[in-house]
């Protein structure tokens, strides 16, 4: 079976064909009388040489995944997460951290503005991912199961005081990344300007 392909594939070859190209010249000359009765000698001839100056194969492309593709993953499930929230009840203090946080998440993941950067920062990726699949849904998941415990047993720390802290800790975190993504796209810009003075310079060397 190995044989067979390896035989299909030479067929379907540059060589095999350009070869047979410049056999097909050869017979044409043979058809002509010019190449006499050597005209095998003359056909194989020119098909070895056909096959010789062919260009090389060229191996196929790998396809690889595209950088913005765990983007995209990290989007839907933010949006799955957005669904969930929603239908939870939190106090005013801890209600209005997480609006921070999540406007602030929903403007790191939009497609048309964090993709770009994001997608050339895999431990950006890996932060967003990390709040909106594990940090921020089990911070809120934790404060309901424990508030329900304290109506039941009264502590010391409130359920309400450690959920404010950890909003605001991947709040930070967020923000963080958001600066980190604003300087990425002041370089490039400061970047881009030093070409177009570097440019500008040149052309005026040259005139």
């Amino acid at each position: 079976m190995a044989t067979s392909s390896g035989f299909l594939r030479y067929l379907e070859s540059r060589r095999n064909l350009t070869g047979a190209a410049c056999g097909l010249t050869g017979l044409a000359l043979t058809f002509g009388k010019v190449a006499g009765p050597y005209w095998p000698v003359v056909v194989a001839g020119l098909y070895g040489a056909g096959a010789l100056i062919a260009p090389p194969e060229r191996s196929p492309r790998p396809e690889f995944p595209d950088p913005s593709a765990p983007l995209d993953s990290v989007r839907g499930d933010f949006e799955t997460l957005e669904t969930y929230l929603s239908a939870v009840t939190l106090p005013p203090e801890a209600s209005g951290r997480l609006t921070e946080l999540t406007e602030l998440l929903a403007a790191l993941l939009h497609p048309d503005w964090g993709t770009e950067l994001l997608s050339h920062d895999p431990e950006g990726v890996h932060t967003l991912s990390r709040i909106v699949r594990q940090d921020l849904p089990e911070a809120v998941d934790t404060y309901v199961r424990t508030r329900w415990w304290t109506r039941l047993a009264p502590g010391q720390d409130s359920p309400e005081h450690h959920l404010e802290r950890q909003l605001g800790l991947l709040t930070d975190q967020a923000e963080r990344l958001a600066v980190d993504l604003r300087e990425t796209q002041a370089r490039r810009q400061e970047s881009h300007t030093r070409y177009l003075e570097g440019r500008d310079r040149r052309s005026g060397t040259t005139t």
